[in-house]
Formats: C-alpha cells, structure tokens, sequence
C-alpha cells in the first residue's frame, strides 16, 4: 500500500513537471532555429519545428488529462510509460537537431548546438528523475544521434566531443539515482507526516468523543444515582416525623419498610451495573470458555422467565437446539439473560421467542419480539448507557438503561459478534454469534469447597471509626479472632500486643482502600505482610468503581469487595480467600 501511493505520487510530481518541459521546448525551440537558420535548410527547419510543436500541443492534453481523471494505482503505470514515450520522442527530435546541427566548419553556430544540447540533457534530471525510464530513454535519444554524427563527420574533434557526450551521459544517469532515492524518501515521509496527523486527528476526535461520552455517562449516573437516594431521604424524613407522634402501625411500618427495601434494591442494582462496567472496562474480567449445551441454556431460560411470559398476557417460545458451543457460560447466559429481559420489557403485545441457527461452524442466538422496533438511526446508541428510547421519562420500573452497554462490552470480552436487525413497529432481533462446538469437550471437574465456615486470626485496617468497631463486632460475633486498627501500624501494634498474651494467628488482612493521610489499602496490607514475615490473603474493600482502581487492586493480587456489603457478602469472600489458600485476582 505505502509503496503503490509512493508511485503515484512520483507519476503525479512528472506530469506536474511535464509543464516547465513544455515551455522550455517552445522557447529553446526558437531560439534555434533563429540562431541555425543560415546554416540548415529553412524547410528542415520548419518541419522539425512543426513536429515539436505538435508534439508539445499532445504533451499539453495528455497532462490535463492526466489531472482532470481519477486515477488509482491500476491506470497509473499506463500514464508514466506516456509520458516517458512522450520525452523518448521529444529526445529524438532534439537529437535529430543535434545532428544537422553538428557544423564543424562553422564553430559558432557547433558551439551553439553544443551549449542546447548540454542544457536540455543536463534539464532532463529534476524533470524526469521521477520516472527514470522517462529520463534514461531521452537522454539516449538526444545523445546517440549527435554521436552517430560525430563519429561518421571524421573530424579532428570528434574523440574530445565523443569523450564530453559519454561523460554527460555518465554524470546525468549518476545525479538521476540521487534525484530518485531523495525524491522516495521525501515523499515517503509526506505521506508518513500524512498518516500520523491522520492518526493524531483520529486520537483527537476519539478522544473528544469519549469525553462528551463520559460526561454523559456521570450526567445520568449522578441522576439515577441521587433518584433514590432522594426518595430514601424523603422516606427516612417521614419516618421521623411519624415517630415523634407516637408508635407507628404496624401496617404503615410494613409499607414504608418495604419501600425503603425496594428504593434499596434499585440503588444497589444500580451500583452493581456500574461496577460490572467498570470491571469490563478494566478488562479484569476472565473469561472461562468451556463446552456449553444449548439444550440445558434454553430449558433454563424457558423456565426462568415462563412466569413473566404470564404476568405480561404474552407469547414465550424457546425452540429447542441440540447444538453445542464454546464460550464462557455465565457470560452467555447474562448476555441472553439481558437480551430477552429487554425484549419483555419493551413489548406490549404479542411474545418473544429466543432460539439459534447454523452459520458456518458458528451458531447465532437470537431473541424476537413483537415491540416496537428500533429505527436505524438509534440502533447504535442503544447499546450506549443509560439510553432507553421507550423510556424518556426515566422509570425505574423500566430498567436502568445499562443491560445493552453490558452486553455490548461482554459480546466484545467474548468475541462474539453481536447482531441487531429492526423494523419500527415490527419488532426486532437481537443476536450473539457463538463457535460451535462439534464433539462435546470432556468437562471440567468441579473444584471441592468447603461446606463448613471456617474462622482464624483477621487484621482489619479502616480509618472511619463507626465503620471499623461495625466490621471487628460482626467478625468476632462470627468467631474470628480479630485485630482492628484506623492504620496498618495501629493494627499491627494490637496483634503485637495479643501475640505477647498468647498465640495470634493471622490468616487474612481486610483493609479499607482509601487511608487517612494518603495511604491506600495496598500499601498496608505490603506493610502487614512484611511484618508477618509471609504473604496472607487479602481483602480490599472500596467504594471506588473506575477501571484504573480495579486495574490497580486486581494488580495487587487482593480479593475485591464494593461497598455497601452484607454480612453474606463478606463471610463468602473470606471462606473464598481461605479456599483459594492465597490471594486471587477476581473481583467480588
């Protein structure tokens, strides 16, 4: 490719010259003929000028030509190989004139053949080096017959002269491989300037674009996120107001408590899809790819949402497949768990369908429905947070507007290609393409885990103080042996202490990631191991979702807990952590 522009852009740069050729014929042309006039016959003379001129006025076309019509790298070769036959032409006629004008009897007018000669050879390299065939061949045909002349004229001067048209020839061909190599390389770094300003606009207007994306996101992230916390303010506020008149019903307890439980739910469903962006963003998500029988994902799925099919008054289908594929199966079955989620939502009548088809050792998923359609216009924002385009007003009963994103970035992790076809109030079909699988793969054994919790010796560093006595109560209520402190050192100083009273085990390090003073979790748990002497497991528990924190914690070899965490939630990841008998990298 950077070759074929390199030759087009050399054919271009000769036919740009091929002007400055034209009117130095046309001027030097007359000149000669001027000066030669009473030593040539005048018919010779003007029907050697005659031809020039004709040939000139063909030279004229043929360039505006060249100019006025696309060209690609196909045509482009036919077009220098014309210009050259037009210089091998034009280097004849000059030769021609080279020869009648050879007149040693009259050393005026030889010189003069002499001097045009020289110039018009010598003028040949910065026009026609671009081409060196153009050049080589016009040199020969100026030079040959002029030698031919000299050789046949049996004059005195005909070794000296012979000896100056091979030296002119020699030194011409020499400065014409010069010209060529500084012509390449010149425009071989114009077109790599080209390219890397291309590059850099392309950077730029990526990165312009993945700012205002940004900002949208925060935008409707800052909006969705403060809806409930809203709510939940206005709920805890009515509350307050309701205890200080007395006791509350039971059955108004009962209500608000379940609201406060729903406004809780969405807020955590919410967080919880930000953080799966995050984790996909900061590609530390691992993919398991294994055999995965399309029979056992559909009866799943017939099941699961048999009962929404239901509620809803609509159709569900699942045609079952015996096909087998390769992919990582909780990542399949999420991104098909969005997909047909989605299509209930937004379909009012008629019913869903999900089932696959054949493609050339591949195997499409698809889900139907009978809602809405999509219009080709807003078929690629969909899959971009927060977009919900049968949703304006933001229900939360509609969703969150991240299940496309999701799946978007999960097809992607997959490498499995995602497919959207829509007709606006014909429905649509949204697919994932899988690899088929053709003989099942022998399946991986289970790895045993533990039924019983076990406990053991934990450091616990959290520098909020509510926070800290909260997670050493729940611990030691569990029956961990537990040392607590606001800092790696303050922590260390109380197992320092209980270790002079007995024995002190310690089998996990859970720490905060955001210290006080600047020091972050993995600095301390670094400090904590050193003073152990060995490496322990680790927990770092954060609030921070960015892809570069996740990036950073799962560097560390740290398990991952997002606050807010439950009781379960946190006794999961330490018998986890136990399990693994080290740190892991997967976030939790």
């Amino acid at each position: 490719m950077q070759e074929d522009k390199i030759r087009q852009a050399l054919v271009e740069l000769l036919y740009r010259n091929s002007y400055g050729v034209v009117i130095s014929n046309i001027v030097i042309s007359l000149a000669a003929v001027y000066v030669l006039r009473s030593g040539i016959s005048t018919p010779w003379l003007a029907g050697w000028l005659g031809t020039l001129y004709a040939l000139t006025a063909l030279r004229v076309l043929a360039s505006r030509r060249f100019f006025s019509r696309p060209r690609d790298i196909r045509t482009i070769m036919r077009w220098a190989w014309l210009a050259a036959a037009f210089s091998w032409v034009s280097g004849l006629l000059w030769g021609m004139f080279g020869w009648v004008g050879f007149l040693p009897e009259a050393p005026l007018l030889l010189s003069f053949t002499v001097v045009v000669l020289t110039g018009l050879v010598c003028g040949t390299v910065p026009s026609l080096s671009a081409f060196p065939p153009a050049l080589i061949g016009s040199i020969l045909a100026t030079v040959l017959p002029v030698a031919a002349r000299v050789i046949t004229s049996g004059s005195a001067i005909s070794a000296g002269f012979l000896f100056l048209l091979v030296s002119l020839v020699v030194i011409n061909f020499y400065y014409c491989r010069i010209t060529y190599r500084m012509l390449r390389e010149t425009i071989s770094l114009r077109l790599e300037n080209e390219r890397l300003v291309e590059h850099l606009q392309e950077e730029r207007d990526r990165a312009q674009t993945a700012d205002r994306a940004k900002t949208r996101f925060l935008a409707a992230a800052s909006h969705d996120l403060r809806q409930p916390i809203h709510a939940l303010s206005l709920l805890v506020s009515t509350i307050a107001v309701l205890a200080k008149r007395g006791n509350v019903p039971a059955e108004q307890a009962r209500g608000l408590a379940g609201r406060a439980k729903s406004i809780i739910g969405n807020l955590s469903g919410l967080l919880n899809a930000l953080l799966d962006i995050s984790k996909l963003d900061a590609g530390i998500v691992t993919v398991a790819r294994e055999t995965v029988c399309l029979r056992e994902l559909f009866r799943d799925f017939r099941e699961e949402f048999a009962t929404e099919a239901k509620e809803r008054g609509l159709t569900w289908r699942v045609v079952d497949s015996h096909l087998l594929v390769e992919s990582d199966p909780m990542m399949l079955k999420r991104v098909l768990t969005n997909l047909v989620t989605n299509a209930f939502r937004y379909t009012r009548q008629g019913g869903v369908v999900l089932g696959c088809r054949k493609r050339a050792g591949c195997v499409e998923i698809q889900v139907w429905d009978s809602g809405p359609g999509i219009p080709d216009d807003q078929q690629a924002a969909i899959f971009e947070e927060f977009v919900q385009l049968q949703n304006p007003a933001r229900d939360r009963t509609q969703g969150l507007g991240l299940g496309l994103a999701i799946v978007r970035r999960t097809a992607g992790l997959l490498k499995h290609p995602l497919r959207l076809v829509s007709r606006p109030g014909r429905g649509s079909m949204f697919s994932i393409t899988v690899p088929e699988v053709r003989a099942a793969k022998a399946p991986v054994p289970p790895r045993e885990t533990r039924t019983e919790a076990l406990t053991g010796g934990i450091i616990v560093v959290e520098d909020e103080t509510d926070i800290l006595e909260a997670m050493e109560q729940l611990l030691t209520i569990e029956g961990h042996s537990v040392y607590a402190g606001r800092s790696a050192a303050e922590a260390q100083a109380v197992h320092a202490a209980a270790a002079l009273r007995g024995a002190a085990s310690v089998d996990l390090i859970i720490s905060d990631y955001r210290l006080a003073h600047g020091a972050t979790g993995l600095e301390a748990i670094r400090m904590l191991s050193a003073y152990l002497g060995r490496s322990v497991p680790s927990i770092i528990v954060t609030g921070d979702t960015s892809p570069s924190r996740l990036k950073e914690v799962s560097a560390g070899g740290s398990r991952i807990l997002h606050k807010p965490i439950s009781e379960a939630e946190l006794s999961q990841a330490i018998q986890a952590a136990w399990a693994d008998g080290g740190a892991v990298t997967a976030g939790e």
